[in-house]
């Protein structure tokens, strides 16, 4: 069998694998292990083995993510996200659909300081899920606008899947970030407008709030204080190059401590579940990242994804129709699967693909980036929908995928957006860096 079929022999047994239930990381790291064994020699497949798994687990660049995800944990633990909520409510409560606008506020701002779509999912559902039952908010509408919101944890950053892509294509981290910001405000208004304009349509889905005085405005911005401290704190000290990125994880997670510690609302308890709770998901992003290593050096070495680039830049049809392919493709497969490991499985094939069709890497990261962010929210998969459902067992899942729906167009609107204009992309990190 030649390397290229040996390849595609290979994903099709990580993707097997994957049906019966193998976790993603360990689909590819079996799947990378054994492709090596046949390519080259057993001997060198178990010693690319130890070392990828040595390499990853050592890898000072990867300690960005525990730190990235410890500030969100401090951050959530010391009440931030419920002063969040409540200035955002005091500013857009009393709009049509206000309660559910102040929940996709809130979660672009915590999004700030915690990097994790899943982790947003679920603070914010446990805080925004109550408020808007208490004041009859439709069911598809209010676990609907958690689930979308809960997905700018990966767009804004600080972003896990950021730091992710950053690592496999050893792109800077810092222009990444900074091109993250423009898109995920951009998201963040389209999902709000998504909102007024259902509740204008229908005011039953969405009851406007109380009325709330200018002066009560305006005390509420105290709340918003902390989460901008923890932000300029991470992303201006990157700018200034006070920190690496490791160091700037660090700086947020220590700031985001103070702050608990300062208000009393973080106890003993508090710092050890938080630090359980980091541990956790990093050892799983982590894991993602090795396997996704090892299984990249066993396509590299097939050489298929060279030749899947060479093949679509000798055809003959735009660039851009090869690039809604892989759109789609991104979109299937984040609805088949889970979206970030998809991401990381494809990424070995689809970025020299990129890179041959003459794309931008950061726009193409950023382009990516969202496509990812809708298969948490797609069905049959979408982590973001069963992280809600958990929150609200009555209500059921095809409820909330409905509520979902609602807002599919305006991720679309955003990528055309993207597309058209790449400068919502590219401008802050080319203005800022160069």
């Amino acid at each position: 069998m030649d390397p290229t079929s040996a390849a595609i022999v290979g994903l099709a047994v990580m993707f097997v694998f994957m049906l019966f239930g193998m976790p993603i990381a360990f689909a590819m790291l079996l799947a990378g292990v054994l492709g090596n064994a046949y390519l080259l020699s057993v001997p060198a497949a178990t010693h690319l083995l130890s070392t990828n798994v040595w390499e990853q687990f050592s890898s000072y660049g990867l300690s960005v993510i525990p730190l990235f995800v410890l500030m969100g944990q401090f951050a959530y633990r010391a009440g931030v996200t419920e002063r969040l909520y409540d200035a955002a409510y005091k500013w857009v409560g009393r709009l049509p659909g206000g309660l559910a606008g102040t929940t996709i506020a809130a979660c672009a701002g915590f999004s700030a300081i915690c990097g994790s779509n899943s982790a947003t999912t679920a603070t914010m559902g446990t805080i925004a899920l109550p408020e808007m039952r208490r004041y009859r908010y439709d069911p598809a509408l209010s676990t609907g606008a958690i689930a979308v919101g809960g997905t700018l944890g990966v767009v804004i950053p600080p972003s896990v899947v950021l730091i992710v892509i950053a690592v496999q294509t050893e792109q800077s981290l810092l222009r990444l970030f900074l091109a993250g910001i423009v898109p995920g405000l951009i998201l963040t208004l389209f999902f709000m407008l998504t909102i007024l304009a259902l509740c204008l349509r229908n005011p039953k889905l969405g009851p406007l709030g109380p009325v709330t005085s200018l002066k009560e405005r305006f005390a509420s911005l105290s709340g918003v204080i902390e989460t901008l401290i923890l932000f300029v704190l991470v992303i201006g000290g990157l700018y200034l190059g006070w920190f690496t990125p490791t160091e700037a994880g660090a700086a947020g997670a220590f700031g985001a401590l103070v702050i608990g510690l300062v208000r009393r609302r973080l106890s003993l308890k508090g710092i050890v579940q938080s630090i359980i709770e980091s541990v956790r998901i990093s050892a799983m992003v982590v894991l993602l990242i090795t396997g996704a290593v090892l299984f990249g050096r066993f396509l590299t070495i097939s050489r298929l994804p060279f030749e899947l680039a060479d093949w679509a830049a000798s055809l003959q049809v735009p660039p851009g129709l090869i690039l809604l392919v892989v759109i789609l493709i991104y979109l299937v497969g984040g609805a088949l699967m889970d979206a970030l490991g998809f991401l990381v499985v494809t990424i070995p094939i689809f970025y020299p693909l990129a890179a041959a069709l003459g794309y931008d890497p950061i726009w193409y990261t950023l382009v990516l980036t969202i496509v990812t962010t809708m298969g948490a929210v797609t069905p049959p998969v979408g982590v973001n929908v069963f992280i809600v459902h958990g929150l609200a067992p009555d209500i059921p899942l095809h409820t909330i995928f409905r509520g979902v729906g609602y807002f599919m167009l305006a991720y679309f609107l955003c990528l055309a957006l993207m597309w058209v204009f790449p400068g919502t992309v590219l401008y802050l990190p080319s203005a800022l860096l160069g």
